[in-house]
């Protein structure tokens, strides 16, 4: 039967079907769907029975779908037993119900029915059960619902009363081969590092704990850096402790040094050790700097990730060190000028840089007058400063007068949402 005449199944109205062989007599009955993974991934390999002699293999290729809808064999079709090691997705046990990724909705889904498609290629003895899509909406929750209650013409017009939600096969893939087989979908780095870092955070506050370990450890380290620091406290600290140490390190080193050490002083302390020995030297002496300082002070509060430049730069200068910062440049607002002891003398914000001259000098640019705060100050201080003088950034200073780090308006903010 030709591809265009055969009716394309569904996994809902597939399982239960009654197979027979070409006499007639029943082998068994659909129980699942074996399907490959890797470079045949989406391909029916295999029809799981259940038979008198128990759960039998059977290829796809050595079965039809006849007119009436049921299943027949193909002649003398050798079964395979099913064993727990086999490299298939079995889609009743694996993906049925399981959470998925919709990248484009930017959320997590539940796998309701999966659409399938027959292919002859050409030559009708040797036909494909194939898998097109995956449907996360009312329809397939529908079909299943109603799936006995209804024949199958009628319940299928009745799911089409319903929109269509699905997700293209290819881009469901398997995390991992495991007991739990867990599915998430098969999301290129370049298309989800795409995403705000927010909603891949949203994301991963949906996923059971599992799967979101194993698609946090898919990203790149920076954008799981980045998602990471959306991410609520306490799950962070939980996400964090189900990493190995080298894997959590290198996304710590990419965090910024306040929230790194936020993070790592809420872990045990022989945790919080073996991911600082997995750190590169000067990430981890900023880290275990801030883990001095009490939490509700402002140095707890603060980023060691700052631009300053000798006072006597010109905005030039100020432009090249902003080029060789290694944080994060979209959250620097302000440049500090100091002097040879690192005593703060002035602050330059970078507005007044843009029409500047590469010859200005900064400090015809900066503001003497500038607020900061002792390190020492209480969180609380802190935010009362940033509401009073409607601060972006709020430098911190030692008592000898240096600046030993910046509060920025995202971590009182942070502060605010925590009370």
């Amino acid at each position: 039967m030709a591809a265009d005449q055969q009716p394309n199944p569904t996994l809902t109205s597939i399982l239960g079907t009654h197979v027979t062989e070409a006499s007639g007599r029943l082998r068994g009955r659909v129980r699942d769907l074996a399907v490959s993974t890797g470079a045949e991934a989406g391909k029916v390999a295999g029809l799981v029975l259940r038979t008198r002699h128990g759960l039998e293999l059977i290829p796809a290729t050595g079965v039809r779908q006849t007119p009436s809808g049921t299943l027949e064999l193909r002649g003398e079709v050798e079964p395979q037993p099913l064993r727990p090691d086999d490299n298939f997705l079995l889609l009743r046990q694996d993906l049925l119900d399981r959470q998925i990724i919709d990248v484009h909705g930017r959320k997590v889904v539940r796998v309701n029915d999966v659409d399938l498609q027959w292919f002859t290629n050409g030559d009708a003895e040797k036909e494909d059960l194939r898998v097109r899509e995956v449907e996360v909406g009312l329809r397939g929750a529908v079909r299943r619902l109603f799936k006995g209650a209804l024949p199958n013409q009628a319940l299928e017009s009745l799911a089409r009363k319903f929109p269509a939600r699905v997700i293209p096969w290819e881009f469901v893939d398997v995390i991992e081969v495991d007991p739990a087989r867990r599915v998430k979908l098969n999301i290129e780095h370049e298309r989800l590092a795409q995403l705000h870092p927010s909603d891949i955070a949203d994301i991963l506050e949906e996923l059971p704990a599992a799967e979101r370990e194993a698609v946090l450890t898919t990203l790149d380290e920076e954008v799981a850096a980045e998602a990471l620091q959306e991410v609520e406290p306490k799950l962070q600290k939980a996400m964090v402790e189900g990493l190995d140490s080298e894997v959590a390190a290198g996304i710590v080193e990419e965090m910024d040094p306040s929230a790194a050490a936020d993070l790592l002083a809420e872990l045990p302390d022989a945790r919080t050790e073996a991911i600082l020995e997995e750190m590169d030297p000067e990430e981890r002496q900023e880290v275990q700097e801030l883990l001095e300082f009490r939490e509700d002070s402002a140095a707890g509060r603060m980023t060691t990730a700052y631009v300053a430049v000798p006072q006597t730069a010109t905005v030039g200068d100020a432009i090249q060190a902003l080029r060789d910062f290694g944080g994060d440049v979209e959250a620097v607002t302000e440049i500090y000028l100091v002097d040879d002891d690192h005593v703060l003398k002035g602050v330059a914000p970078l507005a007044r840089m843009v029409l500047a001259k590469p010859e200005t000098q900064l400090d015809v640019l900066a503001e003497s007058r500038f607020i900061s705060c002792n390190s020492n100050a209480h969180q609380q201080q802190v935010a009362e400063l940033f509401d009073k003088y409607n601060l972006r950034a709020l430098p911190v200073l030692n008592d000898a007068g240096k600046l030993v780090g910046v509060v920025e308006a995202d971590h009182v903010i942070a502060f605010l949402r925590e009370r």
